[in-house]
């Protein structure tokens, strides 16, 4: 998920982010704060349930934040800009896999916004660091761990963005 420890993200995954800690930090943090003091009012911690929930919901939230702010003092930015026809972050690939001449379509995103179950890859998976920068019509060998590989031919590349959708992961 990262390079040399640092993380990829977009210009746009960053202000995600800051909007996010910014969130937690003014809304929930104040919520969950109060939540804890009224279940902590109640009297015996040892048996108080509400208590424990509040507590836990608490040091999520806050952990969370640590988390993001951590993503953030570590960050490159990469840029999604690439040429008409040439793999870039945020377009839409549709592959062809040469074993069984089957073809799959991904969007290339950074790691913190991957879903393979949504057909969004990320540009540091073995798929994903193999296409950025190759063109339409390529013949693309995707090494994998361990020294296997196969390859793939890239039939179409569309400039499609970010989209607002998109979600960051939670950890």
């Amino acid at each position: 998920m990262s390079v040399n420890g640092s993380e990829q993200l977009t210009a746009k995954d960053i202000q995600r982010i800051q909007e996010e800690i910014e969130y937690r930090k003014t809304v929930l943090r104040p919520e969950k704060l109060k939540a804890l003091k009224a279940a902590r009012a109640q009297g015996d911690l040892s048996e108080n349930y509400e208590y424990v929930i509040a507590k836990r919901e608490n040091n999520q939230n806050n952990s969370r934040v640590r988390y993001l702010e951590r993503m953030l003092s570590k960050a490159i930015v990469v840029e999604e800009r690439a040429e008409q026809d040439v793999v870039g972050i945020n377009n839409t690939v549709t592959v062809c896999y040469e074993e069984d001449d089957s073809s799959e379509t991904y969007r290339i995103v950074t790691p913190i916004r991957c879903n393979s179950l949504e057909g969004m890859i990320s540009n540091e998976s073995p798929l994903g660091a193999a296409l950025l920068g190759r063109r339409r019509g390529e013949r693309v060998e995707v090494n994998l761990d361990g020294g296997n590989s196969f390859f793939v031919i890239i039939k179409d590349v569309v400039k499609t963005g970010e989209s607002d959708n998109d979600e960051i992961h939670q950890y």
